[in-house]
């Protein structure tokens, strides 16, 4: 059972997450000498590159081809300081969302029936960020059998092969799946 977490498994309005999500990065990263509006123009043209990735690369890949052209090869250097920005301050964003107790619920109902839950989350964030969103949500990466990252994909939702490759890795059919 392939689950969505944005807006299925944790409570949140896309609009108000986004909004403050790019506030706190923006704090964050000021101190390295980037500036709000442009950063908030090259993550999205990040975010863009990964929806429309040809499979090529990562989805990192993806991001990072898009940031160092826009910042300069040395802007690579920066990515521990944004990854620590998804271990810590990127939990301020919390605070927007919401929670469903059914989210464990319905999880621990699919293992107790003998299925396995995939969290299929449109795979647009480093697994720090989205591990931290599954706890928000109630849930920790041992509920599911795999979840997706920018990391692990090289596609993203809508496209189709976002689900043949997560079904290719996981030895799947897509007729023995639901979402």
């Amino acid at each position: 059972v392939l689950f969505d977490l944005d807006g299925t498994l944790l409570k949140m309005d896309q609009d108000e997450f986004v909004k403050t999500y790019f506030k706190y990065l923006a704090i964050h990263l000021a101190p390295r000498g980037y500036e709000a509006e442009k950063l908030l123009k090259v993550f999205w043209a990040g975010v863009n590159a990964m929806v429309t990735n040809d499979g090529s690369g990562t989805n990192e890949d993806a991001f990072w081809k898009v940031f160092t052209d826009a910042y300069g090869v040395n802007s690579i250097e920066d990515k521990p300081y944004i990854d620590e920005f998804y271990k810590n301050d990127f939990n301020q964003v919390q605070a927007v969302c919401g929670f469903y107790k059914e989210a464990k619920e319905i999880i621990t109902l699919v293992k107790e029936k003998g299925k396995t839950p995939i969290l299929a989350t449109n795979p647009l964030f480093p697994h720090t960020a989205t591990e931290n969103r599954m706890r928000w949500a109630g849930l920790e990466t041992t509920d599911f059998a795999e979840y997706t990252t920018y990391e692990s994909c090289h596609f993203c939702k809508p496209n189709p092969k976002y689900y043949e490759e997560l079904l290719l890795k996981l030895d799947l059919r897509p007729e023995e799946c639901i979402m």
